[in-house]
Parts: structure tokens; sequence; C-alpha cells
């Protein structure tokens, strides 16, 4: 016998804690295999232009994270950039004035849909907003999207 059990209260609490470490591998299991639903087939908690976006997290990032984080938002606006990398495509919407910027990561079903589009095109995607970054190097802040997709 590798242990001996000398208290029975000591018994209690090594079920207990054995219980208690499961259940936390269970969770962690859950987190790192959650899947999402598709972003097309969502609703969108809020729907803006790129401009309205940009303007309502420089006003306030703080405010604006705490209202938009995790939400799901159309967004309509000009693609001023797309980024183009081995299997993904990035894609930018970008204030001329300030230089801020909303960048959409693509959910991997909706990667094709990104070789569609040109810079200087109206588009209106929706995704998961991450929030908005403040980088000092550069002096502007860009918001992030990520599952979006490509609804017109």
């Amino acid at each position: 016998m590798l242990f001996k059990i000398v208290n029975p209260g000591h018994k209690k609490l090594g079920i207990l804690l054995f219980g208690l470490l499961l259940a936390g591998a269970a969770f962690i299991w859950y987190i790192f295999n959650d899947k999402h639903a598709d972003t097309l087939e969502q609703k969108a908690d809020f729907a803006l232009t790129a401009n309205d976006l940009i303007k309502e997290f420089k006003q306030g990032s703080n405010g604006a994270n705490a209202k938009y984080v995790e939400k799901i938002i159309s967004v309509s606006g000009i693609v001023t950039e797309i980024e183009n990398a081995d299997t993904t495509a990035n894609i930018k919407m970008t204030d001329p004035e300030t230089g801020d910027y909303i960048i959409f990561a693509f959910q991997q079903q909706h990667q094709e849909e990104t070789k569609k589009l040109q810079e200087g095109m109206h588009v209106t995607i929706k995704g998961s907003c991450s929030g908005a970054v403040y980088s000092e190097i550069l002096g502007i802040n860009f918001i992030s999207f990520k599952r979006a997709v490509i609804i017109n």
C-alpha cells in the first residue's frame, strides 16, 4: 500500500481534493475544446460604420471595450489594406485622418471570401470584437476582430 491513512478525516479530504482536481481538469478540457458558432449565423449586437467605431474607441477605450468586447458587431467601411499570409488574410479599415484602424481576422471556413475583396471596396464585415489597443510606438489605436465574415 502506497499510502496509509491514519485519520478517517484525511480520507474525506483526499476524496474531496481528488474530486476538485477532476472537476478542474474537466473545465480546462471544455475551455480548450469549445467551438464557436459560425459568425454568419449569429445576430449582430451592434451595427456601426468603421469611422464611428474608431471614434468611439478614440473617445474612451475603457468604456468602448466594456461595451463591445466579445460582442458580435457588424462594421461597414472601406477596405484600406489586405494583409495576406500563408493561409489567412487580415482586412483593415483605416481612419485616414488619425491612422487608427480596425483589423479583421476571418474564420477558417470564410477565408476564401477574402480573396474577392480589393482595396477601396465598400464592405460590411461581422465579427467578434476583441477590443482596442493603443500603440505607443505608432501613436495609434487599433481595434481587432476575430471570427469575422463578409456579409455583403
